[in-house]
C-alpha cells in the first residue's frame, strides 16, 4: 500500500513538472504601428518647442491585446494576435517623428522631458478595434488630441479624429495593415491641425 502510494505521489509530481516548468508555445504573432505619412504639411522652423505627452488609453485599448468585435457593445480579445507593444507606446513616437519632419516645430520631444516648451500636446485614444458587424469589416480608431499652451496651460484649440478604415480579409493581420492605414490618415490630420493652429 506505502509503494502504491510512494509511485502514485511520484506520478503526480512528474505530471505537475511537466505543466508548470514546460515552456507553453502559443505562437502568438506580434505586430506593430509603425506607418507615418509621406505627403506631410511643412513649414518654415519656428522657434518653438512641442513636448508630445505619452497617450492616455480608454481601458479596453490600454493593453498589448489585439481588440476586436462581432457583436454590438461586446469587446473580444484574439487569442493568438497581439500589439508588440500598448497602442500608446507605439503612437508615442509615430506622433513626435511625424512633428519633426513637418520642420515646423525647431524641437518635438516628448516625456521625460524637463525644460521649457511652447506648446503641449495631450492624446487620448478613444477606441482600436476590429469591427466584424460591418460588410466589409473595419478598423475603427478615435483619438481626440488637446493642444495647450506651455506657458498658461491654456487649451488652444480641441479636436477628435475618427477614422474608419476597411479590411481587405476578414482576419486579424487585415486588421493590422488597417489599422496602419488609420494611423497615417490620422497623423497626416493631426498635422495639418496643429499646425493650424500653434502660433
Amino acid at each position: 500500500m506505502t509503494a502504491v502510494t510512494t509511485i502514485a505521489a511520484l506520478c503526480v509530481v512528474s505530471l505537475t513538472g511537466c505543466t508548470v516548468f514546460t515552456p507553453v508555445d502559443t505562437d502568438t504573432k506580434q505586430y506593430a504601428l509603425s506607418t507615418i505619412p509621406g505627403d506631410l504639411p511643412t513649414e518654415r522652423t519656428h522657434a518653438a518647442t512641442l513636448l508630445v505627452l505619452v497617450p492616455e488609453t480608454a481601458p479596453a485599448y490600454a493593453t498589448p491585446r489585439m481588440a476586436y468585435t462581432t457583436r454590438k457593445y461586446e469587446i473580444a480579445y484574439f487569442s493568438q494576435n497581439a500589439w508588440a507593444e500598448t497602442p500608446a507606446q507605439m503612437i508615442l513616437p509615430l506622433i513626435v517623428e511625424t512633428f519633426r519632419r513637418t520642420r515646423y516645430f525647431s524641437a518635438v520631444t516628448s516625456p521625460p522631458y524637463f525644460g521649457r516648451f511652447t506648446f503641449l500636446l495631450r492624446t487620448e485614444i478613444i477606441e482600436l478595434e476590429q469591427d466584424f458587424t460591418s460588410d466589409p469589416a473595419v478598423l475603427r480608431l478615435t483619438v481626440r488630441f488637446d493642444l495647450m499652451r506651455g506657458t498658461t496651460n491654456q487649451q488652444i484649440a480641441e479636436k477628435e479624429f475618427s477614422v474608419q478604415e476597411p479590411l481587405s480579409e476578414r482576419n486579424p493581420y487585415a486588421g493590422v495593415e488597417a489599422a496602419n492605414g488609420a494611423v497615417g490618415r490620422l497623423l497626416r490630420e493631426l498635422s495639418t491641425f496643429v499646425l493650424k493652429n500653434a502660433h
